[in-house]
């Protein structure tokens, strides 16, 4: 199966210039977690996600509006193409401990965004004979490994 099968087709973006209010505001009319940030030839540089955005307004002591995607967004970006087999982006989202990568073409065009989303809803046994709930979990797995918060045990405390 094939990334095509699975990414979505409309995927939101932005620039560096964009400012980060204006990148929470995409996000949330949009209903994702992640932007594409393209340049004038639509081709993908960085990417930027809503975690990056809190800690950028968290850690600097500026408005959103003053802030560009361009200075926090990530350079080190993880794609995949339409054709790449699905099984090939499943190991990259882990490798990469990622759940999100832009499509692009074979000049870096973006094209769509695969998500672990998408991959999920598609890989129910009923669904899909050829691809398997095992294979999406040993990539969650290998996302979220070692980085998952531990349970507290023993007595709570209460915090007035």
């Amino acid at each position: 199966m094939r990334v095509s099968e699975f990414m979505m087709r409309t995927p939101a973006s932005c620039t560096p210039e964009t400012n980060l209010g204006a990148a929470v505001e995409i996000l949330w009319n949009r209903n994702c977690g992640i932007l594409p940030v393209v340049d004038a030839d639509n081709k993908v540089t960085a990417v930027i996600t809503d975690r990056d955005i809190c800690i950028a307004l968290g850690t600097r002591n500026r408005r959103p509006g003053e802030i560009r995607v361009g200075e926090v967004a990530s350079k080190t970006v993880y794609c995949c193409k339409p054709t790449d087999e699905i099984h090939d982006a499943l190991t990259t989202m882990g490798h990469a401990k990622v759940r999100r990568l832009p499509v692009v073409d074979r000049e870096g065009k973006l094209l769509g965004i695969l998500s672990m989303d998408d991959i999920i809803l598609h890989a129910r046994a009923d669904k899909v004979a050829e691809f398997s709930s095992d294979e999406v979990i040993k990539a969650l797995e290998a996302i979220y490994g070692g980085n998952l918060p531990t349970v507290a045990t023993g007595k709570a405390i209460a915090i007035a």
